[in-house]
């Protein structure tokens, strides 16, 4: 079935959404919240449906995670809502102002980017974080969420379209592709006419088919492939419970750790008690400095690093170490190996720190934190769309500012141009 009946309705409500005023965007996106703590019992069944079915199918626990909801997630998803009801409304705000010789005045303001997409893979909080987000900014947008998350996407779906049609909102401004078939993807890639932007959220194969394929803008989201570098000043203890949550608290997320490279000095005090904590919930994959310094640990699945693992973006319970000899070797090795999400130095020296934050070339650069913060709603965006690794228009997490773009308003008394011009 063909996707063009969508879109028409999304271009006819992103005209008609673009120049409502905050308070009613403010009341349709709290309305829809409420629909949402109203309906969380049939979410809740439907999610319950997806897990089942993706267990049956094999899905690794790590990512069965991603796809689980539970009254605290939905708890979580409704702040969220409410975060980005409090913000402050992205459209309309003059960046720029100023007068040119003959007068005019030119004034650069903010608008709406307009129907966007976005497609990803198996997060249900996306569909309400990403509708949240388009709505204030004033933009429709088209939900393609994973077949893992089917049933999931559309009750929540059905309850934010129920939330807007009891509170005069536009209900036509959010919609789900939801048949399941592969060819709902290039369609929407190839929606010129219609679509203003995509963005993609999820793994390597997912991001690259769209960057490929697509005939229209997109914002590009990146894989996670996000280190952790150790000097030898460093706070071990300290150390050594940020590395445990950037790997454990959540393994499937993005900014997740995936490769630990440690200062050869720094081998003796940090890997025996991270190979403790970790045993047992984390396989360690090594090389021969790192095994060494770490000796007999009971319940550790210990392996030796291979040169695909500092590539790779485990997703799982899985963490491979490298031994590092300086400042240097540890940024070349990120910035050859990094995907330019995240990444971390633990030290107590401040010029290897600002050299780090400097040189390393990533969205995000943190000193002696853990990875997990970046998210939008960690920094204060109430929610996110995805975390850009590209390096214009929007970058790092994406909040409401990545769904506007500009418009220069001039104003005169009169004025024409004379004489040869370029333009």
């Amino acid at each position: 079935m063909s996707l063009i009946p969508v879109f028409t309705s999304l271009k006819s409500a992103q005209a008609e959404l673009a120049p409502q005023n905050r308070e009613r965007k403010d009341a349709a996106l709290a309305a829809a919240a409420a629909a949402l703590d109203g309906d969380r019992s049939l979410i809740l069944a439907a999610n319950a449906e997806d897990l089942d079915k993706a267990r049956s199918g094999g899905m690794k626990e790590a990512l069965i995670d991603r796809l689980l909801l539970n009254d605290g997630r939905i708890d979580e998803i409704i702040r969220g809502m409410e975060a980005v009801i409090r913000l402050e409304d992205p459209i309309g705000s003059v960046k720029a102002g100023w007068k040119t010789p003959n007068g005019l005045l030119i004034e650069r303001i903010t608008v709406p980017l307009g129907v966007t997409a976005i497609i990803y893979e198996s997060r249900p909080n996306v569909t309400a974080d990403a509708f949240a987000l388009a709505y204030k900014a004033g933009c429709a947008i088209l939900l393609r969420g994973s077949s893992a998350a089917l049933r999931s996407n559309r009750a929540i779906v059905g309850a934010l379209k129920k939330g807007l049609a009891s509170s005069g909102g536009i209900a036509g401004a959010v919609a789900l592709a939801d048949s399941g078939d592969r060819g709902e993807v290039d369609e929407i890639l190839g929606a010129r006419a219609f679509i203003d932007a995509v963005l993609p959220r999820g793994g390597r194969d997912l991001i690259r088919r769209v960057v490929e394929n697509a005939r229209v803008p997109v914002i590009e989201t990146g894989e996670g492939n996000c280190h952790i570098y150790v000097e030898s000043g460093a706070d071990m203890d300290a150390a050594v419970r940020i590395i445990e949550n950037a790997k454990v608290q959540k393994p499937g997320a993005c900014n997740a750790v995936e490769t630990l490279l440690v200062r050869r000095e720094a081998l003796a005090a940090l890997m025996p008690p991270l190979a403790a904590l970790l045993a047992g919930r984390v396989e360690l994959r090594c090389d021969g400095p790192a095994k060494a310094a770490i000796g007999q640990t009971a319940g550790l699945v210990l392996k030796d690093a291979s040169e695909e693992d500092w590539e790779t973006e485990f997703l799982d319970y899985i963490l491979a170490v490298k031994t590092v000899d300086s400042l240097d070797e540890a940024i070349t090795h990120i910035n050859r190996y990094g995907t330019g999400h995240s990444e971390a130095i633990l030290t107590s020296d401040l010029w290897a720190a600002g050299e780090f934050c400097r040189r390393v070339d990533a969205a995000c650069v943190y000193t002696n934190a853990s990875t997990r913060f970046t998210d939008g709603g960690e920094f204060g965006f109430g929610a996110e769309l995805g975390i850009s690794t590209q390096k214009f228009h929007a970058r790092g997490p994406m909040g409401l500012e990545a769904l506007t773009t500009i418009k220069y308003r001039i104003s005169g008394s009169g004025q024409i141009r004379n004489g040869p011009g370029e333009s």
